[in-house]
């Protein structure tokens, strides 16, 4: 019998054989659509045992339509561990900006050993519980009718055009209080999606909850039209957070883009840009002035191009750059990240501290290395412990 679910951690494959020709085409489909040379989503390849797919660099949830769902999650330690490699990711999602991942109670949430995708709709219904308590927002809604009495204003034209016959009736203008709104609309729409996604009986029983809350509203006929005139102000500002989590689930919108319409659902995360947002906002706890993506300088002054991109700069202390990659010995770092942090040390006052951060990989001995530039530059190789912050606290002093 077919699994309806597969994690997987980074590097792993999954064969045509494990998971049936049909959803296999789908998310090769998927990744050629989406994939180029410089950044490849999954990795399509043939071996001994046949045609598989690889995850490198990549996280999240892909879902076919036939409702195969494949967890991908960040590899933490030689020897995998889907529990801690989950607990991870969830805890560095944290950081993104834009991405309603902070304000969500997920310390209640990392002890139920949910899928991925359940633990997101978790995260989503508690914001919108919330949201429900503060209140949803009503509005005064213009609604025209063909009544039996006389109700706001009559509409001359239409009552002409429809009741000179029926004297009895009245064609007319009013306004009514509602919560039927396009801002409820939205939600309406997201958890009538998410009902039909849903595996878990108890997401699924809060989802009828909320929907019964909802009831009076119609779902949103034209949702990307909603985000695309979309502005919040202080009259929905409590509806932030939970038109965030809409977003991502109408859009199967994530930090990685995607097109084509072969799988039910997607979302992917870069571990390059997930790892960069959650050891730069650490380091930055740490050093109050550290500016992290760090812009100001330029290869080339005149024309200005080739922009000078530190991760993390704090004048005069030192920068650092952070890669998502294993590496255990100098043979693993790319002579382009040597050339590129000299070029950096060179553009910026940091007192010849340069530093490259890698994560730190249980059960890998990871050397500690240093390059020497010149006689005031030199590159110190760090290793970030994902799993416990507190390893971190002297990482840069």
């Amino acid at each position: 019998m077919q699994q309806s679910q597969i994690t997987l951690t980074e590097f792993e494959r999954i064969y045509q054989h494990d998971i049936g020709k049909k959803d296999f085409g789908d998310i090769e489909n998927f990744i050629l659509k989406n994939s180029d040379e410089n950044a490849p989503f999954l990795r399509i390849a043939s071996g001994v045992g046949g045609k598989f797919i690889q995850a490198r660099n990549y996280v999240g949830i892909l879902q076919t339509k036939s409702g195969l769902t494949i967890e991908i999650l960040p590899k933490i330690a030689d020897k995998n561990d889907a529990e801690r490699s989950k607990a991870v990711f969830i805890k560095m999602l944290r950081t993104l900006k834009n991405f309603p991942f902070k304000s969500s109670n997920l310390a209640s949430l990392k002890t139920q050993n949910l899928p991925l995708l359940e633990i997101f709709i978790s995260m989503f219904l508690c914001e919108l519980e919330y949201l429900v308590k503060k209140g949803i927002k009503s509005d005064y809604v213009a609604l025209e009718e063909n009544l039996n009495f006389l109700k706001g204003k009559l509409n001359i034209n239409e009552q002409i055009k429809r009741n000179s016959i029926h004297k009895e009736r009245f064609y007319v203008r009013y306004s009514e209080f509602l919560s039927d709104i396009n801002i409820n609309r939205i939600i309406k729409t997201t958890l009538k999606f998410l009902y039909k996604k849903s595996n878990s009986s108890k997401n699924q029983q809060k989802i009828r909850e909320l929907l019964f809350i909802f009831d009076e509203v119609l779902e949103c006929e034209d949702y990307k039209n909603f985000f695309a005139k979309l502005v919040i102000n202080r009259q929905v500002k409590h509806y932030e957070q939970t038109l965030l989590w809409c977003k991502i689930f109408l859009f199967n919108n994530s930090f990685t883009p995607h097109k084509g319409d072969d799988l039910g659902f997607a979302l992917l995360f870069d571990m390059n840009a997930l790892f960069e947002s959650y050891v730069g906002n650490f380091i930055k706890k740490s050093f109050p002035g550290t500016i992290l993506q760090h812009s100001e300088k330029h290869l080339v002054e005149d024309p200005k191009s080739f922009k000078l991109r530190p991760d993390i700069f704090l004048k005069g202390k030192f920068i650092a750059d952070t890669k998502w990659k294993i590496i255990s010995s100098r043979d693993g770092i790319s002579q382009a990240d040597l050339y590129q942090l000299y070029a950096y040390g060179k553009k910026h006052p940091c007192d010849g501290k340069l530093h490259l951060i890698y994560p730190k990989i249980d059960d890998i001995r990871q050397k500690t290395m240093k390059f020497r530039y010149d006689d005031e530059m030199w590159l110190e190789i760090l290793y970030f412990d994902l799993e416990k912050d507190e390893n971190n606290a002297n990482l840069l002093t």
